[in-house]
């Protein structure tokens, strides 16, 4: 009965202590919310400041790695798992970095003036040396007969002009002299009392007979010959139309040939051909009348030239090539068809990319032969082709010559096969800054690139470091070579994050 009366008291003080305990902490929360309110408008400053603290906090979260990841709330990248980093808003489409004096000696930035001026584009090509076509002469018969003598045995032998080269056997040429023999006598029988229509019919029968001689090759000398001793002759000798080398044999001793059989073909070697080949890329640089400048395999060190005179208006679709011919003068003979070459071609680029050569510029010129220019309009002195201007094959006008174009250094370019991106240094800055920017480039003509739009003469260009810059600007998440300035996330790299990062 104790024992009961002592835990009923014991229960009874638990739960006074209690509900003493319940009062003190409603006290003591009243007091602390008095304190924390202080006095009246605390409550709207601490507001406002917390308000302000979270419109600085950072909204946008990347990775360092791959800065192309973006979301509004920290987690891991989904590519290389690291801890994403907070991106302030301010350097969203910001193409700028700077840094400091030592970064910039250690990162050996070099930089290059935009400017205008003339550039010099060279061309290599390949290509073998071939005849001239224009100077290939076929000896052939000009009646028929039998050849009873060829006086060149074999090819390669070098003739002169006027060298005999062939006797020929011919009924057809002793029936031709037997009229003119008829001819002469018909016009010795004339006299004083002749009437004229027969004296002026035998006189033209007489020049007709000496002309068909004339024509089957006999030379005037034979012909006077022929006249004087009044003897035919049974056999016609063939002489070389020009100087040169026998390069083909057609005939033998004892053949019978008919009218226009070739009989041998000679080539003057004083002028050749070079033939090259030149990619479609390069055709924009080349012109009509150039000069090129090749060496030979036979002659290192030694500098050949020659004119374009030709340019294959068909490319060949299986090596994306066209053929170009060169004149070359070789009087010498140093010179061998078949020989390898190697060749340059230099042009002058000048605004719009068009060619600048100063011998050209304001001149005419044949299309046929391109060692024919005139300063004035008229013929060619070979072929009688009326000369074109130089302006209408693609050269530059006298008075445009002072247009230089706007060309940057090809190591400040940084392409990524769309885009084309430089780096331009800021100018009146208290550290060495950067800026990225796009540009519009035309075509490259030897270490520099032609600058269509993006760069204006006189801004500063990195040549060297570039790369360098722009691995920075990609490390702190700013649009780079890699991305484009509008900051485009990437399609391959688009994921849903929410899910992502609950399932890490």
């Amino acid at each position: 009965m104790v024992i009961i009366m002592a835990g009923k008291k014991i229960k009874y003080f638990l739960n006074s202590l209690k509900a003493i305990l319940v009062v003190v902490l409603i006290i003591a929360a009243f007091g602390l919310g008095f304190i924390l309110r202080g006095p009246a408008g605390t409550s709207e400053i601490i507001e406002s400041h917390n308000h302000s603290e979270m419109a600085e906090q950072p909204t946008v979260w990347t990775c360092s790695m791959h800065p192309q990841i973006r979301q509004p709330k920290p987690g891991k990248c989904p590519i290389c798992f690291m801890d994403l980093i907070p991106l302030k808003e301010s350097n969203i489409g910001e193409m700028r970095v700077e840094f400091s004096e030592a970064a910039k000696k250690l990162m050996q930035v070099e930089t290059s003036p935009v400017e205008r001026k003339f550039v010099t584009a060279k061309i290599r090509m390949v290509g073998k040396i071939d005849y001239d076509e224009t100077r290939l002469k076929n000896i052939s018969a000009w009646v028929p007969g039998r050849i009873d003598r060829l006086y060149v045995d074999y090819t390669g032998i070098r003739v002169r002009k006027d060298d005999h080269m062939v006797y020929l056997y011919s009924p057809e040429l002793l029936s031709a002299q037997a009229e003119l023999l008829q001819a002469v006598k018909a016009a010795e029988n004339i006299n004083t009392n002749s009437s004229e229509l027969i004296t002026n019919s035998t006189r033209a029968t007489l020049e007709a007979a000496r002309e068909k001689l004339r024509l089957l090759g006999l030379k005037p000398e034979q012909i006077t010959d022929i006249e004087k001793t009044g003897k035919p002759l049974d056999h016609l000798t063939i002489y070389a139309p020009i100087g040169g080398v026998v390069i083909e044999k057609h005939a033998a001793e004892g053949m019978y040939v008919q009218t226009g059989t070739k009989i041998y073909t000679i080539a003057d070697l004083s002028q050749l051909w070079v033939k090259l080949d030149a990619y479609e890329s390069d055709m924009m640089w080349i012109r009509y009348g150039q000069e090129v400048e090749f060496t030979t395999e036979a002659y290192p060190g030694e500098i050949f030239r020659g004119q374009i005179s030709f340019i294959d208006p068909v490319l060949n679709d299986k090596t994306r090539t066209i053929k170009l011919r060169v004149n070359v003068e070789n009087p010498d003979g140093r010179l061998k068809p078949e020989m390898f070459v190697r060749a340059v071609v230099s042009s002058r680029i000048a605004q719009g990319g068009m060619v600048m050569d100063e011998q050209m510029a304001g001149k005419w010129i044949c299309p046929m032969h391109p060692d024919i220019v005139k300063a004035t309009a008229g013929t060619c002195d070979i072929c009688e082709m009326d000369l074109v201007t130089a302006e209408s094959l693609g050269y530059v006008k006298a008075a445009e010559t002072g247009q230089a174009p706007l060309v940057v250094p090809v190591s400040a370019v940084l392409l990524t096969g769309k885009r084309a991106v430089v780096y331009v240094q800021v100018p009146d800055t208290e550290k060495p800054t950067y800026e990225g920017r796009e540009i519009m480039l035309g075509p490259r003509a030897g270490d520099y690139y032609l600058v269509e739009s993006g760069l204006s003469e006189g801004e500063i260009v990195v040549t060297n470091g570039n790369f360098k810059i722009d691995s920075e600007m990609q490390l702190r998440a700013k649009p780079s070579m890699m991305n484009a300035s509008q900051m485009i996330s990437m399609p391959e790299h688009e994921y849903d994050m929410q899910e992502f990062n609950n399932n890490l």
